[in-house]
């Protein structure tokens, strides 16, 4: 057996003894796909295993992440921190080869794949980060940018609607360092691919505007060297090679069969696999030393492409010392100095302001202090305000009439205003992607009714607790005409119930402004602002608390002074108003009467117990809260009916095609319906 193809069958036998040892897993697709890893990783990919996060690595995505214990028998291989115990672990409690790649950097995963089509989307954002850091921090003779980005797609990545999004932007983007190898085994999970997929995906590729390849024998390690090679060479389309592979190749009784995608071989297939392959039987997991000098040979290589990096960054240094001081602040996830000062603040005899407009203003006055912003929407700039004024759009120079161009600034790849067109599910994996990367801090933004497109990778983004921002505006019944199609209901609890994730809706302009900095702070997780679009009344901060109270994620807004309150009226984003209105009428009645605005209640839960019981008393159960949207996950802080004496006002329907005051008014957000409510609660109290 030549070198090559024992190298090729370590891999495929690592996968093999992985899942069989698991019971557990997808063997084919490493099996087939063995080849063009090992050209890839050997011959092409640049990395070094000493240093996972160096910045001008290659980037390396398994988006076909059933095939994972491909990826992990990599990772051991050459020099990861993945030894062998993980490998015999995989699929365990505890372990770091899960059954799907997660997210672990330190141990070269780039992110986490598994659901189709997602790793592909991220690839597209990790390649437009090296266009767009390329364009800002290269310079003639100094290039510290400059890298692929490679994945592994199979046919369900290309049967998802988002890789269609995704390589629709690529192209259009002229991602030229993007390469993705197709894994084209015409074998789904559940059969052949001809049962449902028999388009011509080389003509739908071509037609996004891709390079496109094939390799009719996805054993020919030199024909898949060469098409790299020429993807590599094509710089204005991303690359599609297209390989033709057998899943479970080297099985006798599962090769090209669906029964290899899913499930182990089994013992006794395994040991028939091994003999055709001329492997040994015994023991399992077994690597040869010719192997092991061959996958090795990755450290000292990487560690000298590393070396050669940091020379050219010296020598960077001293020739561009602003532009060198500024990537490390990006890099770095740092901010400059007195950005906090530059946080817009309203006052209460300004105009009404929506919170979706003063978030823009609260974008824009912070981009010079934080240069790694970066983002778009959903093809909704006028209406969500994320548009970086003035700074240009991320576009290739080329493209476009002079007229479109002076209308939204410069067209280049170092503008930071990204524009994705009705792509929301490619966007928010793109999102992700950017994150990923490394260097920059990316938003994306669009109604919150189309969340619900971006949802698959929101929670990717949430596993993988990437510091991203999702600006959604139109937050409720209030944005009026449009109707019950675009007016969300259940939307913001089930953001709530997304791990990891935070959700801060704010009341007005200042507690927005306090809500982007607030996003900018949390690092540990994305961040979902939630904004109005009708205008919103600016609070009073001299006769109520100050808008920083948001950084603790519930705060007395009004009543403080009061002592012990009698009832508390709990609400979020615009129906904190109609809440004042209320208190300020039970105030001259009597009543001890408490305003809470509870912008985010993730970071209230983070709070000491003392102050969340300060701010609720829990000896206090006379409770409203108020929110536009499904009233489900509310009770916990007024209270079940049947045991507590709070009240949940919310919307439990769809909403309705009026005037967004009429919308308010008809579902009870209202001064006078929650006053009702409020007196019901008080004289059930005193019956009591």
């Amino acid at each position: 057996m030549d070198i090559d193809n024992l190298c090729i069958n370590t891999i495929r036998m690592l996968a093999v003894d992985m899942v069989q040892k698991a019971n557990s897993g997808h063997p084919g697709m490493p099996m087939g796909a063995a080849p063009m890893a090992y050209v890839l990783w050997t011959r092409f990919l640049k990395f070094n295993p000493a240093n996972p996060k160096w910045p001008d690595r290659d980037r390396f995505i398994l988006s076909a992440g059933h095939g994972s214990a491909l990826l992990y028998a990599m990772l051991h291989l050459t020099g990861y921190d993945m030894p062998m115990e993980e490998l015999k672990n995989f699929r365990q409690w505890g372990s770091h080869t899960p059954g799907h790649p997660e997210y672990d950097i330190e141990r070269g995963v780039e992110c986490t794949t598994g659901p189709l089509g997602q790793g592909f989307g991220d690839g597209v954002g990790m390649a437009m980060a090296e266009k767009f850091l390329q364009a800002n921090f290269n310079r003639p003779g100094h290039e510290i940018v400059n890298h692929y980005t490679y994945a592994i797609a199979s046919d369900g990545d290309l049967m998802e609607g988002i890789s269609s999004e995704a390589a629709s932007l690529a192209g259009h983007f002229k991602l030229g360092k993007l390469i993705y190898l197709y894994d084209n085994n015409h074998i789904s999970l559940s059969g052949a691919t001809e049962l449902t997929f028999t388009e011509d995906a080389a003509k739908r590729f071509e037609a996004f505007g891709w390079h496109v390849q094939k390799i009719e024998d996805g054993n020919d390690i030199a024909a898949i060297g060469s098409a790299i090679e020429v993807a590599q060479r094509e710089t204005e389309r991303p690359s599609l090679i297209m390989v033709r592979t057998h899943i479970g190749y080297g099985s006798p009784h599962k090769q090209d069969t669906f029964e290899s995608h899913g499930s182990p071989l089994g013992e006794e297939e395994v040991r028939l696999t091994k003999q055709n392959l001329g492997w040994p039987r015994e023991p399992a997991f077994h690597i040869p030393e010719e192997a092991l000098k061959i996958f090795g040979a990755a450290l000292p290589r990487g560690r000298r492409a590393g070396e050669d990096w940091d020379l050219k960054m010296e020598a960077y240094a001293k020739a561009y010392p602003d532009l060198k001081a500024r990537w490390d602040q990006m890099w770095g996830g740092k901010y400059a100095a007195g950005w906090k000062e530059k946080l817009p603040v309203f006052k209460a005899g300004d105009k009404p302001v929506a919170t979706r407009k003063a978030g823009g203003m609260t974008l824009n006055a912070l981009y010079d202090y934080v240069p790694s912003l970066i983002g778009g929407s959903g093809d909704l700039n006028p209406s969500t305000y994320t548009a970086l004024a003035g700074r240009g759009t991320f576009e290739p120079p080329d493209a476009g009439t002079e007229a479109i161009q002076g209308s939204t600034g410069k067209w280049d790849f170092s503008a930071p205003n990204i524009a994705y067109g009705v792509r929301e599910h490619a966007m928010c994996a793109i999102t992700s992607g950017l994150a990923l990367h490394g260097g920059l801090l990316p938003f994306a933004s669009t109604f919150l009714i189309f969340s619900d497109y971006m949802r698959p990778a929101i929670r990717l983004a949430c596993m993988m607790r990437l510091h991203v921002i999702y600006v959604f505006t139109h937050d409720s019944a209030g944005l009026g005409e449009d109707g019950p199609t675009h007016q969300p209901i259940e939307h913001l609890p089930g953001l709530r119930a997304i791990p990891n994730m935070t959700v801060i809706r704010p009341a007005d302009a200042n507690e927005t402004s306090e809500a982007w900095a607030a996003a900018l702070e949390r690092r540990a997780g994305p961040v979902s602002l939630i904004f109005s679009r009708q205008k919103l009344p600016i609070i009073d901060r001299r006769k109520y608390a100050p808008a920083s109270g948001l950084h603790k994620g519930a705060y007395i807004l009004a009543g403080l002074a009061s002592g012990k309150p009698d009832i508390i009226l709990i609400a979020t984003g615009s129906e904190v108003h109609p809440a004042l209105e209320a208190y300020e009428t039970l105030t001259r009645e009597g009543v001890k009467a408490r305003v809470v605005s509870m912008p985010c209640r993730e970071i209230f839960e983070e709070q000491s117990a003392s102050y969340r019981n300060e701010v609720l008393p829990p000896d206090v159960t006379e409770r409203i809260t108020i929110e536009a949207a499904a009233t489900s996950d509310w009770y916990r802080y007024a209270g079940p009916p049947a045991v507590g004496h709070g009240a949940v006002m919310g919307i439990d329907r769809f909403g309705a095609s009026s005037p967004g005051r009429v919308n308010m008014e008809n579902f009870g957000f209202t001064a006078e319906n929650i006053l009702e409510k409020a007196r019901a609660l008080l004289g059930r109290k005193a019956r009591t």
